[in-house]
């Protein structure tokens, strides 16, 4: 009788192990697939900021005509977040397309006609909450990537994964100027 007792608890164990894996294999799979709707979020808040950019560039064109330069980097940008592939290629070109938008919206001050235009003023504010969405998202974005790369490296999920799962990237801060608060002066 008692091989009978030690093949039942050698049954056991190999289940409970059989379930521990499978229970740390869906985990992993889980948190990478929460990484990929939170990059989704992002990926339509910028396509939504894309979208309102070229009825925001030729709003200013009326208004600030010899402002081509800034008008010109606005829309290089633009198109090169439109190019861009890779997770990584989009957060460098989001990146440039923010600080393009801000020179445009620091240009804007420069005329009162614009700022008191109710068409400019409404696409500044969507920009603006379009630009706390993507901020959200972000954020959002980091702690999935977060939670997937502590899932795949520390133990006993590493075994698991293997190499079948690789670390993820999360945004961060490129620009020396974005890392600097902007100084003003009265």
């Amino acid at each position: 009788m008692e091989p009978v007792i030690y093949l039942v608890v050698l049954a056991v164990i190999v289940i409970a192990l059989i379930c521990l894996y499978v229970s740390l294999y869906n985990g992993i799979v889980s948190a990478r697939n929460r990484c990929d709707n939170a990059w989704q979020t992002i990926d339509t808040q910028l396509q939504r900021r894309n979208d309102l950019i070229p009825n925001l560039v030729e709003t200013v064109k009326g208004y600030a005509s010899h402002e081509s330069n800034t008008l010109e980097e606005v829309t290089k940008a633009r198109g090169a977040l439109n190019a861009a592939r890779t997770p990584q290629e989009k957060m460098e070109a989001s990146n440039m397309l923010t600080n393009t938008l801000t020179h445009l919206f620091a240009v804007a001050e420069s005329y009162p006609d614009l700022k008191a235009n109710t068409n400019f003023q409404q696409l500044q504010s969507e920009l603006s909450d379009t630009e706390d969405k993507i901020s959200y998202a972000r954020m959002s974005y980091n702690d999935c990537v977060l939670t997937y790369n502590n899932a795949i490296t520390t133990f006993p999920g590493n075994i698991v994964a293997g190499s079948k799962f690789t670390p993820r990237t999360g945004f961060e801060v490129t620009s020396e100027a974005a890392r600097t608060a902007p100084s003003v002066r009265f």
